[in-house]
């Protein structure tokens, strides 16, 4: 270990060390809800920009959490509450009475408000991107949802619902019914309904009214317009992630009352354990104990918070170390781009610098025009220090003085940090730091900069960024570009359509093509930026022929940036562009485009990426995840490709699938993911996605993605069907499914330690298959799945290992001695790729297993999982476990006797009721020809 590796290694210690003193509410500020003493602390609520005001949208955000926390309670069984909301109101709204954001924004928010643009479904849902038991992203709620009380009757309380929901996105579990998947054929070769738990009582509906489960069943398959309608009164207390709506459910479906066999994502993706299981396992659960008494929890607390005039500081470091590597030339570029078009107007912004000690460059200036920013970019530093040493803290504290300066406190202000510094001292400015209310956005030039710096940003809320010493990287542009207002208005925010940088030779160009599609075009900008004193020749053409050339270009050769505005909508199409490098020496060449939406009728399309780990160290992999999306809705079939680049070493592209496999364990929702675990080096590594689509592939989802809160048809009350209003469709016209565009984003940094030097034995198993299904065909079963890679999912595994049982327990418990099928000639393909194999179970049907009871061979089941295995022997997780009935009669088991009880009460009432009907119609008429008689016979008598 180095000399810098010993250094590291005690400054993070002292830097844990001082975490571990600090008061719990210092370090409760910006890491999202904690739970405390059993009740929920930190809970963010944002109300996007787009929404109009409405009171009564506070005052029943406030009552559905005040039920959820009730609900809650008993649902863990006296653990778990709410106590402490914020709710985020946005800018828009005119109302002042609320209080001032600290770090609060709306993209950090656990729940978000807001319309589906122009859709009209109002399903709420969470946005789940990672496996079991790992939180999700958002809880989705609309403000027709949380306004219109006639939904209530399909979705039942609000309260209820956020339960459901809560439970998604805190504890990772799933839907526990199908909609694609209504109903199955059980052991016993019953229709059964995909529900959990199987307690819950109903009967079949096709179509117009009841009707025998056979008639669900047309040549074995089930009948569109069948459905199955539940009793309004059960006697089920479970479950939540079922059908949340019944009044008799109050708690998860635990080992006894979970349905194993139902195929819903919740058996698929956790492994057949059920969501109490799952729940129980969670940290929430492990530090927390039921509380003693009968007496409830207190309601919940809310705080309404707004933001106020937006504060920003740019905190410099020009240390001698930014001398290096065109450090402070790169700086000078990216703030520069970043106050003349990044940063909103109106925002109050100030400039300080540090080196061993802290200077004020410049005071806060409010942004109201064009020269508010060039006055600005005048007090960028134009030279470095001579002193080597890099005091962080000073930095920090005169960036708190600026601010400071507006109202008298830090708080929901913005710190930009900007070092290339190793300040093994930045421990003792922590608590100052915490307390400040002020978000701190890190970034990192070069390596040597010391290790904890990225928790002031993690702590506070902010974003951190890594610079390498690549010259031909954009990082530093791309990092102030992704630093934003973070108040939810995709309208407004600035958007990266290219982001590239090449070494060309002198006299060579930069030739390349970046499409600016219709969703996009305001305010458009092309940023030119090179190395030496050399301007070099700028010819660019948009999509009718039209050329601008270097003098059309505003040029700044001391920062060497020339940009060009476009004025009004940019043209929609390819813009192409040709950089020749005048200079006698290789140079790096670099461009940034970046617009803003044409139209506030067409939300336009927006990539978010992050990163997650379950540890920093080797061998856990990165999974990397882009958010690729128009609006909410998903964007499919997206060449979504992310750029790594290391301390040192060559970048690395690694291509993001939205295939349901591997990292990405949702397919088709628009989170294209991947492992990333090529390490070259400990350190911290820079990430970005490249994000392009065909105009010929058809893009956006028919649907929002996520696990969706039930919207249950009907009930039946009192032996009468009584149907809901028909759940809207979140569905889009086919017009709008063929567009392309282009985006870029950075991903911040992230850090890996522990790798070992030189090569290292392999260690990555083959990734767990997750999407396995089997399907009877005739008298052989075929199974599909997707396949795994030699490491995780890159590669090619080198076999697989399929397992069948009679017993689906069995087969989860013991899966080493279930039955094996001969896979000899089952070759595995690339990673990604589908695989399907197809084999007869005729030795299964006749092996050792014994039937399992009740079951004959006519109504015998199968139960298959797969694993796969590398050249190493490395094996991974076994699979999901699939089903398939071998055998299915021509006609189905009856139903079960209390369900033709019901069935036979219906239709024996509806045959009387038809009866009754017509004996009075009959007698009416009667009675009316007799009065016609009698009317005849008395004119006659007249006459």
């Amino acid at each position: 270990m180095t000399h810098t590796d010993n250094a590291g290694s005690v400054g993070s210690l002292k830097f844990v060390t001082l975490l571990a003193v600090l008061s719990p509410g210092l370090l409760l500020l910006g890491t999202g809800v904690q739970l405390q003493d059993n009740g929920y602390d930190g809970l963010l609520v944002a109300i996007n920009p787009q929404v109009p005001e409405n009171q009564n949208l506070i005052s029943n955000i406030k009552e559905m959490i005040t039920e959820a926390s009730f609900y809650l309670f008993n649902a863990t069984k006296r653990r778990i509450f709410f106590r402490n909301i914020k709710i985020l109101i946005p800018t828009t709204w005119k109302a002042n009475h609320y209080s001032k954001i600290k770090q609060e924004s709306y993209e950090k928010a656990n729940v978000i408000v807001a319309d589906l643009y122009g859709a009209h479904g109002d399903d709420p849902y969470t946005l789940q991107h990672r496996g079991c038991g790992k939180e999700g992203k958002y809880i989705h709620l609309t403000p027709t949802f949380l306004l219109n009380d006639n939904l209530t009757a399909g979705y039942g309380s609000r309260g209820r619902v956020f339960v459901h929901e809560w439970a998604h996105l805190r504890w990772g579990v799933f839907d526990e019914y199908n909609n694609d998947k209504p109903f199955y054929i059980n052991g016993q070769n019953q229709i059964k309904v995909t529900r959990c738990s199987s307690d819950i009582t109903g009967i079949f509906v096709c179509e117009k009214g009841p009707c025998p489960q056979e008639n669900c069943v047309i040549s074995k398959l089930f009948k569109e317009g069948c459905t199955f309608i539940y009793d309004s009164t059960q006697n089920a207390t479970a479950s939540i992630m079922f059908m949340q709506s019944l009044s008799s459910v109050v708690e998860f479906c635990n080992a006894s009352t979970h349905n194993q066999e139902a195929p819903n994502l919740q058996n698929q993706m956790c492994s057949l354990r059920s969501t109490w299981d799952v729940i129980t396992d969670s940290a929430d659960f492990n530090h927390s104990f039921p509380m003693n008494g009968t007496e409830l929890p207190p309601p919940p607390t809310f705080s309404l918070v707004q933001a106020a005039d937006k504060v920003v500081c740019l905190v410099l470091d020009v240390s001698s170390k930014m001398a290096e590597a065109n450090r402070l030339l790169l700086l000078q570029q990216a703030a520069e781009f970043y106050l003349m078009q990044i940063v909103e107007i109106h925002t109050f912004v100030g400039i300080a610098s540090f080196s061993n000690k802290g200077e004020i460059r410049a005071q806060l200036h409010q942004i109201n025009t064009n020269d508010d920013r060039k006055l600005l970019i005048s007090y960028l530093p134009a030279t470095v220090s001579t002193e080597a040493e890099a005091s962080i803290c000073s930095g920090l504290k005169k960036g708190f003085e600026v601010v400071e300066k507006l109202n008298g406190k830090a708080s929901g202000s913005v710190m930009i940090l900007v070092t290339s510094g190793d300040d093994e001292l930045i421990g003792n400015c922590l608590p100052t730091v915490l307390s400040s209310g002020s978000t701190i956005h890190s970034i990192v030039l070069g390596s040597s900069v010391v290790r904890n710096l990225e928790e002031f940003s993690y702590l506070t809320g902010g974003s951190t960024f890594f610079v390498p010493n690549i010259s031909n990287s954009n990082s530093m542009i791309d990092a102030f570009s992704r630093i934003s207002s973070g108040n939810g208005d995709i309208f407004q925010q600035r958007i990266q359509l290219e982001s590239i940088g090449e070494n060309v030779k002198p006299h060579h160009q930069l030739n390349n093509t970046v499409t600016v599609d219709n969703s996009v075009g305001n305010d458009t900008i092309f940023l030119v930026t090179w190395e030496t004193s050399g301007l070099p020749e700028i010819v660019l053409s948009d999509p009718d022929g039209r050329k601008y050339y270097t003098n059309d270009f505003s040029t700044n050769l001391e920062f060497r940036t020339a940009s060009l505005w476009i004025p009004g909508t940019a043209k929609p199409g390819p813009w192409s562009y040709t950089l020749n490098n005048t200079h006698h020496s290789l140079q790096a060449l670099k461009v940034t485009v970046t617009s803003r939406a044409s139209s506030s009728a067409m939300p336009p399309a927006t990539v978010e990426v992050f990163v997650e780990r379950d540890s920093p160290h080797f061998p856990h992999p990165v999974m990397i995840y882009a958010n690729v999306r128009r609006g909410f809705y998903p964007i499919l079939n997206a060449t979504v490709t992310a750029m790594i680049e290391p301390e040192t070493g060559k970048p690395v592209t690694l291509r993001l699938l939205d295939n349901g496999a591997g990292a990405d364990v949702i397919k088709n929702d628009g989170i294209y993911s991947r492992y990333f675990f090529s390490f070259a080096v400990n350190g911290r590594y820079s990430l970005k996605v490249h994000v392009s689509h065909s105009p010929s592939i058809s893009t956006l989802a028919h649907s929002i993605p996520g696990s969706h809160a039930m919207y249950v048809p009907g009930y039946i009350a009192n032996g009468n069907i009584q149907m809901n209003a028909p759940r809207k469709s979140a569905g889009r016209s086919e017009g709008e499914q063929k567009w392309s565009f282009s985006r870029i984003s950075s991903g911040g940094s992230f850090s890996v330690l522990g790798i070992p030097a030189g090569p290292h034995p392999d260690v990555f198993p083959p990734c767990t298959i997750i999407d396995l299904k089997a399907v009877k065909m005739e008298e052989e079963v075929t199974v599909s799945w997707t396949a795994p890679g030699e490491d995780f999912d890159q590669g090619q595994a080198a076999s697989y290992e399929i397992r069948i049982s009679k017993s689906l327990q069995n087969l989860q418990d013991d899966f080493n001695n279930a039955i094996l099928v001969n896979t000899s000639k089952l070759k595995p393909q690339q990673a990604g790729t589908r695989e399907i194999f197809t084999f007869s179970p005729t030795l299964f049907t006749n092996g050792p297993e014994s039937q399992p009871d009740g079951e004959t061979q006519e109504s015998l089941r199968i139960y298959v999982a797969i694993r796969a295995m590398d050249g190493n022997s490395l094996k991974s997780a076994v699979s999901n476990i699939a089903q398939a009935s071998l055998f299915i009669p021509p006609n189905s088991a009856s139903l079960p006797d209390r369900d033709c009880l019901i069935l036979k009460g219906v239709l024996t009432a509806m045959g009387l009721i038809g009866l009754i009907c017509l004996i009075i119609v009959a007698t009416h008429c009667t009675l009316n020809r007799k009065k016609r008689a009698d009317k005849r016979e008395n004119g006659t008598k007249l006459l």
